[in-house]
C-alpha cells in the first residue's frame, strides 16, 4: 500500500468509527434531545465526535496490539514522508 493511500485509510477508518459512535448515540437519545442537536448543531456534534474518536484512537495506537490498531485505523503502520527535495 502506498503511503498516500495509507494516510487516507488511516483518516477514513477512524471517521467511520466516529460515524458509528454518533449513530449509536443517536439511537439512545430521547426525541427532544435529537431535535435540539439537529441541523447545524448535529453537524457540529458529529465533527466533535470525529475529533474525539480520532484523537483517542491515535493516542491508544502505541499501546494496543497491531491487530487492534489495524482494526481501529485501517493500517497498523503509519505512512512515512520523505523530506522535500532541494
Amino acid at each position: 500500500m502506498s503511503d498516500w493511500l495509507r494516510s487516507v485509510v488511516r483518516t477514513v477508518v477512524p471517521a467511520a468509527w466516529a460515524a458509528l459512535v454518533v449513530w449509536l448515540t443517536h439511537l439512545g437519545l430521547p426525541p427532544a434531545i435529537l431535535d435540539a442537536v439537529s441541523g447545524l448543531g448535529g453537524q457540529v456534534t458529529d465533527l466533535v465526535a470525529l475529533a474525539v474518536v480520532y484523537a483517542a484512537v491515535r493516542r491508544a495506537e502505541p499501546h494496543v496490539p497491531p491487530w487492534l490498531a489495524r482494526l481501529l485505523l485501517g493500517s497498523a503502520q503509519p505512512p512515512t514522508y520523505a523530506p522535500p527535495a532541494g
